[in-house]
């Protein structure tokens, strides 16, 4: 089976007989203030790429019409609380879904119903929003760290997950586990959840809890999932749509380290793998690719490294470096993604190469080879440095479409966090 992309205007014609151009500044836009909590995600319309949203830990969207030059916030008051792991999907007929984890006393930690379910909110302008759904309730459980992806020939949504038997709990006897559901109605209603891994976790959320699920659509309607347990990452993968699944779950890199990693100035860093299949029209169409950070070279110098398979994840490559610096500095915190109008990949992380203390900048690498190389070019327009006693965690984001690429990011400015983007048009 072959896909189509209805999104492909008469600009991509253009698009991919331009050459790459690398401006020396990108300009920078604060896209909103977020307090002391944030993780970020961002989406680009799939038919208009002026549209796109964002979003960060709290029950604020943002949106923009104007390429993401600027920005309006919207209020989501959902009634089961937003209390973080935002992610941001498009699909083809112009909305966008908005999942999160739950807090429904909005009291946080001090409710035994935080992280009791999965919530999803669609919207049709970027400015309305309607909770379409809910999944994974399963009490006492707990879900955490959920990712999807929109399949567009189907029209299909896949959602993977952590279930803790009881977040925190040091029972040999709880674990965490590795969940799959899809919705077959545009996030209406979903499938049962079904467990994908055969390893299981602990609970205490560290190295050896398994966590950071994130699905992809392969270029026959496959299903993959990657995940980090125990300094190893994960794959699975499902050729019926998600009803079966591998008998056996694929160790495709180590990650040295583990997922929950130390970084100066970080009160917590984690770094979950990111998994992309190249869907489009160019040589490297069905190439799936894992991104993640890891402290192989020390404890003092954490780099940013990707994975590949061309035959559908039964081989993986050996870790290609995505940062080209030689300064045994950190870098951490990457996101990628693939423009499926060219088959490019963009990966976006902070990094200390320029200095001796936890200044930060934000890098951009990008390749155009399959990933055999990268380019890297710094985005933000000047450092900041963390707060240690902020909420950095799991990721930022980047999103890619048409040759328009936005990252978003969090920095630390006089101890609150704001997001960012940056304007960068790569043709």
């Amino acid at each position: 089976m072959k896909y189509t992309f209805t999104c492909l205007k008469p600009l991509l014609l253009c698009f991919l007989f331009f050459p790459l151009t690398v401006f020396s500044q990108y300009k920078n836009i604060k896209i909103g203030n977020t307090g002391e909590m944030c993780e970020t995600t961002i989406a680009i319309n799939m038919n208009s790429p002026n549209k796109l949203v964002a979003a960060g830990t709290s029950d604020k969207i943002y949106y923009s019409y104007d390429y993401g030059n600027t920005w309006s916030t919207k209020y989501l008051n959902g009634k089961y609380g937003a209390f973080g792991d935002p992610c941001l999907v498009p699909d083809n007929e112009d909305r966008f879904y908005f999942f999160h984890l739950s807090d429904p006393d909005k009291t946080g930690w001090d409710s035994n119903r935080v992280l009791d379910r999965l919530i999803c909110n669609y919207s049709k302008n970027s400015k309305k929003w309607k909770r379409a759904s809910f999944v994974g309730l399963n009490p006492p459980t707990q879900q955490d760290k959920e990712w999807a992806v929109f399949d567009e020939y189907t029209g299909n949504i896949f959602l993977t997950y952590t279930r803790f038997d009881r977040y925190g709990s040091e029972n040999p006897s709880d674990s965490s586990k590795i969940m799959f559901t899809y919705s077959d109605d545009r996030g209406k209603t979903w499938k049962p959840s079904i467990r994908i891994n055969n390893i299981a976790g602990d609970c205490q959320d560290g190295d050896l809890t398994a966590k950071g699920a994130m699905p992809a659509i392969g270029p026959g309607g496959e299903v993959y999932v990657t995940w980090a347990l125990d300094d190893k990452l994960y794959f699975d993968k499902s050729i019926d749509g998600g009803i079966m699944w591998q008998r056996n779950d694929t160790k495709i890199a180590d990650q040295i380290g583990g997922w929950s990693q130390k970084i100066p100035g970080l009160g917590l860093c984690n770094s979950f793998p990111v998994i992309a299949c190249d869907l489009s029209y160019g040589e490297y169409h069905g190439t799936i690719y894992v991104n993640w950070a890891d402290q192989r070279n020390g404890e003092n110098n954490t780099d940013v490294w990707l994975v590949k398979s061309e035959d559908g994840g039964s081989t993986w490559s050996q870790p290609i470096k995505v940062n080209n610096d030689q300064t045994g500095k950190h870098q951490f915190l990457s996101w990628m993604t693939v423009d499926q109008a060219s088959g490019h990949i963009y990966v976006v992380f902070y990094d200390r190469r320029n200095y001796e203390d936890n200044q930060t900048d934000v890098y951009l690498a990008y390749s155009t080879d399959g990933g055999e190389t990268f380019t890297n070019t710094k985005i933000s327009e000047t450092p900041f440095v963390p707060n240690e006693n902020n909420f950095y965690a799991d990721y930022i984001n980047v999103s890619a479409h048409l040759g328009f690429v936005r990252p978003v990011w969090m920095r630390s400015d006089n101890g609150k966090n704001s997001i960012w983007t940056a304007i960068v048009d790569m043709f």
